[in-house]
């Protein structure tokens, strides 16, 4: 599984290629401006130890910041999405002390709103595996801070098709 990332658009200038998880790419790449997905699905992020924006990216070529929704020219770390074939485990809590109503879940739950009103999940409890939560807002909102919550996945990818 890899990922490569140049510094120019369109593939050119300087290229970093990467085959497991960066904390810290900032001494290998001054800026990022298209990136080329060669295997698997991978979590970029715009600032070292996985903070800052993020985006989620499967197998393909991007050739300008602007195709993977960045908001600039930055990526500093990554991390690889990593197939599986079972289940994991979360708790979603309805308030900060891990109080009030709580849901459990092993596997995808794509309509978290069914349950919660998006405003009540505040913490949870990962017991297994690693999750996305995504918010319902649209896409010019994503860089903006939120508690409200729509959907959430294991940080796994199971269309095994894009691999």
């Amino acid at each position: 599984m890899g990922i490569v990332f140049y510094e120019d658009r369109d593939f050119q200038g300087r290229s970093y290629a990467v085959t497991a998880d960066q904390p810290d790419m900032h001494t290998h790449l001054n800026r990022c401006n298209s990136i080329q997905v060669e295997s698997g699905c991978w979590m970029i992020y715009e600032r070292p130890h996985y903070i800052g924006h993020q985006y989620f990216l499967k197998k393909g070529e991007y050739p300008n910041y602007q195709q993977w929704m960045g908001f600039n020219d930055s990526v500093k770390s990554c991390c690889i999405i990593t197939p599986v074939r079972t289940c994991l485990r979360i708790r979603v809590y309805e308030t900060n002390d891990l109080g009030g109503r709580m849901m459990e879940s092993f596997c995808d739950y794509p309509s978290l709103c069914d349950k919660f009103h998006p405003r009540d999940i505040q913490p949870c409890h990962v017991f297994e595996g690693n999750w996305i939560f995504w918010s319902n807002r649209g896409v010019s909102d994503w860089g903006a801070v939120t508690t409200i919550v729509g959907s959430f996945w294991p940080r796994v990818y199971h269309d095994f098709s894009v691999l």
